[in-house]
């Protein structure tokens, strides 16, 4: 292969020097294309003309998608409710042959639902002249009614020859070197050129704080708004205020800024639509290059393509200490800077820069046995490393199950209860990434300086799959800064796909929502047999209590109750004595759900049956996720006080013994009075500020049932391990 490679490019350098030479006798229209390895194709997307509409109200919401030999290389922006789009959108694509053509295919966009595709049109490459821009109106059709008229997409495109032997990071990306090892110095080289694009520069620290005077969407006047925001591929989506065209959200969203001159907010205003496509209210954007730093700025963005304007704080900070490294590059002078960061979260520093919480240090030195993912019997893995919404990736490793990574990948810690994902990928250019295992460890859980061999699971975390990743992590924090943090919302996640229906999903939460339902019916059956007098000993017992409790009780007998069941059950588990045991219908019911397979572009071609009736989807999704919150807030009260993660439980028994100190000694008029003057006069003192319920947020970070599941780490088969195999199987 490496032979015919060279002969390709040999034979194509005469002509690259006969063409410098002769470029003022010969014009390119005279000159035959010639078969040279690489090329470049600049497309600019202009317009597209009488697109046909796919909404209801006549209009659609069109996008574009370029592909070449299958696979995606570009995608336009969305242009709302417009049939003549005007995009003006340039992209280069690199291509090693022109025979596959040039595939464009239209979609117009439903949020919530499967995108309708609008038409399609192919581009034969090979008409193209080299060096000479040509403009194209391509007609879009559907190939099941090839006679209906779709309108038409109008494009410019130039053909440039590439030098062979260019060897920039772009050109990196091509196939011709990635199936051979003997090219893995090259690759190494495309590492660093990812590695310097993905550290970001800054944070932006966007505060959502109310809109005004936005646009009526619905019958009675009103709107149901909510607000996306993206910053590259960093999304988030806020909350949705009911019936309200002058909505407070007071919501936070942190962004990574990759770029020092800044970047651009896009903003978009929608109204949620129960059973139909959401409406769209307006849109608006922040440029982040003319604002300044370490300052918090108040905006208030008028929205374009709609009415009112919504009111922003944003900051923009210096980022926070992320790095990648190798292993072998590390030196004493690491060891210095260890202790410097020990010292730095000490108890003694526990009330400097609350918000410097800690710092992790995960060391991925290698996986073995991986999952072969290609048709050679062998994979691409590479990992991506995950810390809420800090990512970063490794460099990949071609051809080989037993990949050495040996990176140091530093973070900060924003709360200590947040989970590390490590997922390996095989790398493949003609799809998205394949997916060949993962790990999701609890902070918490981590036993500093310890090299472990994780067993990879599955997308869901239920199950093995094939595959060890060895990994040695630190986490160093400061333990009164990590409570304080406990007390306050947790950090949200980029948008996600929309939950859909899922029958094993539904069923689940079905049986945890009966589960709890099922203590409390026990319990009242329990207390019921008291009064019945079923067993006179414990009914005796019982009248006696009530009667010591009723004559006696005092307000902080509250959490003194609380307390006490705390300790009783820490010491259950100090004695040995708890029987506490993974949940099995949990379990069975995680091991129970289906995959869900990949989805490509040709669902977006033809909708199926729950897509037409998304009304009940709606209706049901939101069944499974109101039982799935009743059913996790249950599980995580009885978890905080199972001992499930000690550092909170510790943290609930100190702030109830602070709760029964207070309540004995303070009489209970004084306390409601304090409490109700901070709730009056804290919008007075701080206008801003993002209001929160600290339980809720302190029991957010109790894992559920389910997730006690999903974290636990599975134990590897000494029969299945590599080593082993290797032993037993020595040719």
């Amino acid at each position: 292969m490496l032979d015919v490679y060279r002969l390709r490019s040999s034979a194509a350098l005469p002509f690259l020097c006969m063409k410098r030479i002769n470029t003022t006798e010969t014009s390119n229209a005279d000159l035959p294309i010639p078969n040279l390895e690489m090329y470049q194709l600049d497309v600019t997307l202009k317009q597209g003309n009488n697109l046909a509409a796919r909404d209801r109200g006549g209009t659609s919401d069109p996008y574009v998608k370029f592909k070449i030999g299958g696979k995606e290389v570009f995608r336009s922006k969305t242009r709302h409710k417009n049939l003549n789009p005007i995009w003006e959108e340039k992209v280069s694509l690199l291509i090693d042959q022109l025979k596959e053509p040039l595939y464009i295919k239209v979609f117009d966009y439903d949020f919530g639902l499967q995108d309708d595709f609008m038409g399609s049109a192919f581009l034969d490459l090979t008409t193209l002249e080299l060096e000479r821009p040509k403009d194209v109106q391509l007609p879009l059709k559907d190939p099941h009614y090839p006679d209906h008229n779709l309108g038409t997409i109008s494009l410019s495109l130039t053909l440039l020859a590439k030098d062979p032997y260019q060897r920039d990071g772009t050109l990196l990306m091509r196939k011709s070197w990635k199936r051979s090892n003997k090219f893995n110095t090259q690759s190494l080289r495309l590492t660093e050129v990812h590695r310097k694009s993905q550290l970001w520069r800054g944070i932006v620290s966007l505060t959502l704080i109310e809109g005004k005077d936005l646009k009526a969407m619905d019958a009675n006047g009103l709107s149901d708004p909510y607000v996306k925001f993206r910053l590259g591929h960093q999304k988030y989506k806020s909350k949705t205020m009911p019936k309200t065209l002058n909505p407070q959200w007071r919501e936070q969203f942190d962004l990574h800024l990759y770029e020092e001159r800044g970047g651009i907010v896009d903003i978009t205003v929608w109204d949620k639509d129960a059973g139909k496509r959401d409406d769209f209210i307006g849109r608006c954007q922040v440029d982040l290059s003319t604002l300044s730093k370490e300052h918090t700025h108040k905006l208030e963005l008028p929205l374009e393509e709609g009415e009112g304007y919504l009111v922003l704080l944003v900051t923009l900070t210096a980022s926070a200490a992320v790095t990648i490294s190798d292993i072998t590059a590390r030196t004493a002078e690491d060891d210095n800077e260890h202790e410097e960061i020990v010292k730095r979260y000490s108890l003694l520093r526990s009330f400097h820069n609350l918000k410097d919480m800690g710092c992790l240090q995960l060391k991925i030195i290698r996986a073995e046995g991986l999952m072969a993912a290609d048709v050679t019997g062998k994979s691409d893995p590479f990992c991506v490393v995950e810390l809420n919404n800090d990512r970063l990736l490794t460099h990949t490793v071609y051809k080989n199950l037993n990949p050495e990574w040996n990176k140091v990948f530093t973070f900060n810690i924003k709360d200590i209860h947040a989970l590390l994902e490590v997922t390996v990928y095989d790398e493949d250019r003609d799809r998205t990434a394949d997916f060949l295992g993962k790990v999701a460890i609890p902070l918490l859980s981590i036993q500093n300086g310890e090299q472990k061999a994780y067993v990879l699971k599955n997308k869901q975390l239920t199950g093995p799959t094939k595959g060890v990743i060895h990994l040695e992590i630190d986490v160093i924090f400061n333990a009164v800064k990590a409570s304080l943090a406990t007390l306050v919302p947790k950090e949200q996640k980029y948008i996600e796909d929309e939950p859909r229906l899922s029958k094993q999903l539904l069923l689940r939460n079905f049986i945890r929502m009966k589960r709890c339902v099922m203590v409390i019916i026990n319990a009242a059956y329990y207390v019921n047999s008291c009064f019945d007098w079923d067993s006179p000993p414990r009914s005796l017992a019982a009248f006696v209590l009530f009667l010591f409790v009723v004559w006696n009780f005092e307000i902080y007998m509250i959490p003194l109750a609380l307390l006490l069941l705390l300790a009783w059950n820490y010491f259950l588990i100090m004695s040995g004595k708890d029987n506490r045991q993974q949940d099995t219908v949990v379990e069975d019911m995680l091991e129970g759900e289906e995959e869900e397979d990949d989805r490509d572009d040709k669902d977006s071609e033809k909708k199926g049956f729950m897509n037409k009736l998304y009304a009940i989807q709606e209706v049901c999704v939101s069944v499974q996720n109101v039982l799935d919150e009743v059913a996790s807030f249950a599980e995580r009260l009885k978890n905080t006080f199972n001992w499930r993660v000690p550092f909170l439980s510790w943290l609930a028994m100190v702030a109830l013994c602070v709760f029964t100190a207070v309540l004995y000694f303070i009489p209970l008029r004084y306390i409601v009075l304090v409490w109700g003057i901070n709730k009056f006069t804290k919008q007075i003192r701080s206008p801003y500020t993002i209001d929160n319920n600290e339980l809720l947020d302190f029991l957010s970070r109790v894992p559920s049932d389910v997730q006690v599941v999903q974290y636990h780490e599975l134990k590897q088969d000494p029969s299945q391990s590599p080593s082993k195999r290797k032993k037993n199987n020595p040719g």
